[in-house]
């Protein structure tokens, strides 16, 4: 699809989100275009059923479906599988970043914290759908170093039951930070502090 269309979208198929992952969604994109999902098994998001804005608000709604066969059931925990929680906050920050990309950021998504997380249940093998809605309390573009920066306040639902509640997940987008030469050693192969 083209960039404009991409950004007028207000949902996208699993054949979308799955070629947003392989960077192979948007035909036209500005150079700094780095927009991307993890590739499975580390993609946490089927389908994005909506997403919008309203100023510096907006909403992002996604879907996936609990597969018997996921690949953390077979080693958390043996005889009693359960998802990670930490991978329920994961897609949460998959999902802000995708916003910001959605919004126009340009550069690379980073998972940037959150203030609070709650976990009240828990998703199982025989579960049907896990749906994440997130309300983006805030996003902000920094014209002074070309970042953004977005913060949402989130729930997650297993076949329509409250079991996650995330405050303040924060997601930045940052130019020329990521690693397109991997696996050599170059300016961005080591970690550290962002804008170091």
């Amino acid at each position: 699809m083209k960039y404009v269309e991409f950004r007028e979208r207000d949902h996208f198929s699993h054949e979308e989100v799955i070629a947003l992952a392989y960077g192979r969604l948007v035909e036209d994109a500005p150079d700094e275009f780095k927009a991307r999902f993890p590739l499975p098994p580390m993609l946490m998001v089927d389908r994005v059923t909506e997403i919008s804005r309203r100023g510096a608000r907006g909403r992002i709604v996604a879907e996936r479906d609990v597969r018997v066969d996921d690949w953390f059931f077979h080693c958390h925990f043996l005889g009693d599988p359960v998802q990670p929680g930490c991978l329920g906050v994961d897609a949460i920050w998959q999902l802000i970043g995708m916003y910001c990309a959605w919004n126009g950021a340009l550069g690379t998504g980073r998972a940037l914290g959150c203030q609070e997380v709650e976990f009240f249940g828990q998703i199982r093998p025989y579960d049907g759908t896990v749906r994440y809605e997130i309300d983006i309390v805030r996003y902000q573009e920094l014209p002074a170093s070309g970042s953004s920066i977005a913060l949402g306040d989130a729930k997650v639902l297993v076949d329509g039951q409250e079991i996650y509640e995330i405050k303040r997940a924060k997601v930045g987008v940052f130019r020329d930070i990521d690693y397109p030469d991997y696996p050599r050693p170059s300016q961005h192969s080591r970690g550290g502090r962002l804008g170091e």
